[in-house]
């Protein structure tokens, strides 16, 4: 029978008092660790009988009479070290046989040796406790199979999973080599305010919270879109930030309610031009985060070399759902709606219609969303954003970014008519007064500082 949690915890704390009565600090302040674990690996053989100290948690422990062999972990890797009780004293072998668990943050001084199945060891002289655990680790072979658990306690998932470790290395590598990419083409780097007395620049219900010297309520930024683009009127032409958002609305494996995201705005530039930048900045941060321009997702070899296909929207439309956007009736969309068992508001308009069906029964198929391209040609009921297009009126200047079964970003011909953006903007008011928490708000200081002009 197993042990209950809780006599685990106070088997610990009983341990926890041995060391202290020790005379033993069991959290101290420092330690004389002298190399990573990978470095001692790296240079194995160059160090000969040098003395090294690692450092880091305990995660094996196998006691054998007189030995004692762990595996020591830390940031960099994990190594074997051995306790002998004639090298380190009977006594302080037999009080760390007593005293440490699994879990525990220790430090092992000592030289390394080669044992004969092969494993590079640290052979112990002394060692020292840097921090009592008093939980133990979930067991590597049953792992944490709850996906709350995971989610929430991310930091034992790490523990247990490398793999999962290694994802917060290359979203490190994912974003300074964005960043890198920005700044080597002349873009600005900016920080525009979290709190905003109205939100845009998206279409999400947003968070509310209160502002108690002004006494009145803000919300989170949904969006870095709007006070950017002021920046242009500033008179800054390469503007971008990357920051983090927070938007109110359902949770999923690709939606959560804060994130970062990074937008950029080009004052003289154009819709194709974009495109060729945007290949050009997404292939150089691929190959900096994997390495490789190949890259497996959800089992399929994608490859982010070379031009991308650009696809048209209307077009796609059709073929999946035979469906023409430019004849087809807010009718006939909810009645394909309802035959695919596609939920909507009551409230749901054209856009939202057009937008739930493609993403419920056209951008989840992976022969449409696994390899990378350009989506063009949206209508323009579902972009209120974009400028509209100089040789079809109907469609918007927007490009999604779809690959690996997802949209990987977007991006678009900024509308830049006061005019024109007024008429969008009250479209959306009216969404807004009949339900739509996600329909965006009439913004009239955006709309002032385009009236002064917007490049």
């Amino acid at each position: 029978m197993s042990e209950r949690l809780e006599d685990i915890i106070e088997f610990r704390k009983k341990k926890l008092e041995a060391i202290k009565t020790a005379g033993i600090d069991p959290y101290p302040s420092t330690t004389a660790r002298t190399h990573q674990v990978a470095q001692v690996l790296e240079s194995f053989d160059s160090l000969n009988e040098t003395e090294v100290t690692i450092a880091g948690r305990i995660r094996s422990q196998r006691v054998m009479g007189k030995l004692a062999f762990i595996h020591l972990e830390d940031g960099s890797g994990r190594m074997q070290a051995l306790l002998k009780s004639d090298e380190v004293g009977e006594d302080q072998f037999s009080f760390f046989v007593d005293n440490f668990d699994i879990g525990d943050f220790a430090e092992i001084t000592g030289i390394g040796f080669v044992t004969k199945t092969g494993e590079k060891t640290i052979q112990a002289k002394s060692y020292k406790l840097l921090a009592k655990s008093l939980l133990p680790l979930p067991s590597e072979h049953y792992g944490l199979e709850d996906t709350e658990t995971k989610l929430r306690k991310r930091y034992l998932d790490m523990i247990l999973n490398p793999e999962v470790r290694d994802l917060f290395v290359k979203k490190n590598k994912f974003w300074s080599s964005m960043r890198q990419f920005m700044i080597q083409h002349n873009f600005l780097e900016l920080e525009m305010p979290i709190l905003e007395s109205v939100p845009g620049g998206a279409e999400a219900e947003p968070f509310t919270t209160h502002h108690n010297a002004l006494d009145r309520d803000f919300y989170l930024r949904i969006s870095l879109e709007l006070p950017l683009k002021k920046m242009l009127v500033a008179g800054f032409e390469k503007v971008f930030e990357v920051g983090r958002i927070f938007r109110n609305e359902g949770i999923d494996t690709e939606h959560l309610q804060d994130y970062t995201q990074m937008e950029f705005y080009w004052a003289y530039s154009d819709f194709e031009k974009l495109m060729k930048y945007i290949q050009e900045m997404y292939q150089f941060i691929i190959h900096e985060t994997f390495g490789s321009l190949q890259i497996t997702s959800k089992g399929i070899l994608v490859d982010w070399s070379g031009d991308w296909a650009k696809v048209d929207y209307m077009q796609i439309f059709k073929e999946h759902t035979g469906l023409d956007l430019e004849t087809v009736s807010d009718e006939d969309l909810k009645k394909y709606a309802d035959e695919q068992n596609i939920k909507y508001e009551n409230y749901a308009q054209r856009g939202r219609l057009i937008d739930l069906i493609f993403k419920k029964t056209i951008r989840i198929l992976p022969e449409v969303s696994m390899q990378p391209h350009f989506l063009i040609n949206q209508p323009i009921e579902i972009e209120p954003l974009a400028k509209k297009d100089e040789k079809n009126p109907k469609v918007v200047q927007r490009m999604q970014i779809l690959a690996c079964g997802s949209e990987m970003g977007k991006g678009f011909g900024e509308l830049n008519d006061p005019i024109d953006q007024a008429e969008r903007f009250a479209e959306q008011m009216k969404l807004r007064e009949k339900g739509d928490s996600e329909a965006q708000m009439l913004d009239t200081d955006y709309l002032e500082a385009m009236e002064y002009g917007m490049p």
